[in-house]
């Protein structure tokens, strides 16, 4: 059968209905008791035995385990292909349906950074990205930085970071998987001749930040087990990699680290991550040879990040108590805490979510009763508007801008039934250009349907938003067969952004709806701490709670 999402197989499986269909039986796992022991307790898994290792999973020779794993999950496969037999046509329709809706000559908006527009093309029959650049000029030719589908001729599997290039414009590296382990190699390339050099660098996260000297490369290495991004290194080009000197070393196995760089470009980011805490390290652009320096020493609790722009630093925390986090600011030679003003101060019922810093401008992304929204304060007076989106249920957010010294804010811009979109907006003369809207292929027009947000009650007294999108026409009488959907899990937030392969549904009379449920972040930090742990007991609820307003409500019933 051919590999298809869930979407294909909640339609074949609901618009064929729930008629019994006889075959073979399912599989019997079997069962063999294993006693786990943890924190001074013990639960017994009886189904332990399926778990592989990593040896096992990559012998050339499969021992008995793995043969008796492998002979189960089959058994599974045949099953579910056996009772799903009677829907393959169909799936072979909407396959080719779903596949026939995707534009396969494609390419993103061009953005411009340090006098080189860059872009990514994608092409019909090619499976991979082709990233390009061209100079800040109309009549200058794009050139290719990186063909994807080059780097993975004779391979089962590629992947590839995206290309990162040196001040100078003249060097690049970018990364390479085959192995689909996450474990990329990093090349570089002499973008003035075309040619490689020898250094190539294994086991890494992929990313790689260039210093102003435009030599040196700083990179995270990953732990060769958990495949943690555990450590920081930096490569000077011409080098032996094994003189690669330490930069940071997380021993605490909680935390995983990344790279960035702030807008300013002055300095380079370290980032180390767990759930609940923070740390970040500055090291200077311009003197790579410096020490990394830590920005707010790591505390229990506290998220934070930092950019820098003019001469300030802007931190993004939840320090003393900003569950919703709050948007603080200090001078670059006064980076400690003490010294923090606010700009953006905690709200109980708003979550900030993103800032991004101009000269003039400062914008910033919050989210507000579980919708996105995009505020603009102009810095020079204080005054402030926000984006109208001019739907009920939308998702919107800040985009790629990588220049301080303008006034135009790129953002993206989506619903259920608006494909994704970007624009470019002015804001001095608080105009938008369109630059692009996701094509639909096979005659989709966005004015054929109708989305709507509605609020459910859960059985606590919790109002709980939902989002849903149908054809008009629909009579709301009961009778729609209707998809519930919802996740809830680790403060992701599931938007409401366009999704083309509900279409198929919509277009068979269904309606398609998201119960934004605790455990995510819509309704802000509280509604995730709602939704976790003692609490996760609310997530089910209120998808349970949101189906019965649905049925109440008569968008479906039971029986459709």
């Amino acid at each position: 059968m051919k590999r298809i999402n869930w979407m294909l197989l909640a339609v074949a499986a609901l618009v064929v209905g729930s008629c019994s269909v006889k075959g073979p039986q399912p599989p019997d796992a079997e069962k063999m008791p294993f006693v786990i022991e943890s924190n001074g307790n013990q639960r017994t898994d009886d189904y332990f035995w399926m778990r592989l290792s990593d040896d096992q999973k990559n012998a050339e020779v499969p021992d008995s385990q793995t043969v008796k794993v492998l002979n189960y999950l089959n058994a599974e496969n045949d099953y579910a292909k056996a009772m799903m037999k009677h829907t393959e046509v169909l799936q072979d329709r909407l396959f080719e349906e779903m596949k026939g809706r995707i534009k396969e000559n494609d390419e993103t908006v061009p953005y411009l950074d340090n006098g080189y527009y860059y872009f990514v093309k994608y092409f019909q029959g090619k499976e991979y990205p082709v990233y390009y650049r061209r100079k800040d000029a109309p009549e200058q030719q794009p050139e290719v930085l990186l063909d994807v589908n080059v780097l993975a001729e004779g391979y089962k599997y590629t992947g590839a970071g995206s290309p990162s290039v040196s001040r100078s414009n003249t060097l690049m590296a970018f990364s390479v998987d085959h192995v689909s382990r996450r474990q990329y190699t990093i090349y570089f390339k002499n973008l003035t001749t075309g040619e490689l050099f020898p250094d190539t660098i294994a086991n890494t996260t992929g990313q790689a930040v260039w210093a102003d000297d435009n030599k040196t490369v700083f990179y995270v290495e990953k732990d060769p087990e958990t495949l943690r991004a555990a450590i920081v290194k930096k490569h000077v080009l011409c080098t032996p990699v094994s003189e690669d000197k330490l930069i940071f070393d997380e021993t605490d196995e909680t935390f995983a680290v990344g790279l960035g760089m702030t807008k300013s470009k002055k300095y380079i980011q370290i980032f180390s991550n767990q759930t609940l805490t923070t740390e970040v390290m500055l090291i200077e652009a311009a003197r790579p040879e410096g020490k990394a320096v830590v920005f707010e020493p790591r505390q229990a609790d506290h998220r934070y990040s930092v950019d820098h722009l003019n001469g300030q630093f802007y931190i993004y925390t939840n320090s003393n108590g900003a569950t919703n986090f709050k948007l603080m600011k200090c001078a670059d030679n006064k980076p400690g805490m003490e010294n923090w003003v606010e700009v953006i101060p905690h709200r109980p019922d708003v979550l900030l979510e993103n800032s991004e810093i101009f000269d003039n401008y400062l914008v910033v992304d919050e989210r507000i009763k579980g919708l996105t929204n995009i505020r603009i304060i102009n810095l020079s007076d204080n005054s402030e508007h926000n984006l109208d989106f001019g739907e009920e249920t939308y998702t919107a957010g800040i985009s790629i801008n990588p220049n301080g010294n303008t006034s135009l804010l790129r953002y993206s811009y989506s619903s259920l039934t608006t494909p994704n979109s970007v624009y470019d907006y002015d804001m001095a003369a608080k105009t938008k250009t369109l630059l692009k809207q996701d094509s639909v292929q096979g005659g989709f027009d966005g004015s054929n349907y109708e989305s709507k947000r509605l609020w459910a009650k859960a059985a606590d007294g919790t109002m709980v938003p939902v989002s849903l999108v149908y054809r008009k026409g629909f009579v709301q009488d009961g009778k729609a067969p209707l998809l519930l959907y919802a996740y809830g899990s680790y403060g992701s937030s599931t938007d409401p952004y366009f999704r083309r392969n509900v279409i198929s549904l919509l277009d068979r009379g269904f309606v398609y709806a998201i119960a934004h449920v605790r455990g995510g972040s819509e309704m802000g930090r509280q509604w995730y701490e709602d939704g976790k742990l003692l609490k996760k007991i609310n997530t089910f609820t209120d998808f349970n709670d949101c189906a019965r307003f649905l049925i109440n409500e008569k968008y479906t019933s039971p029986e459709s």
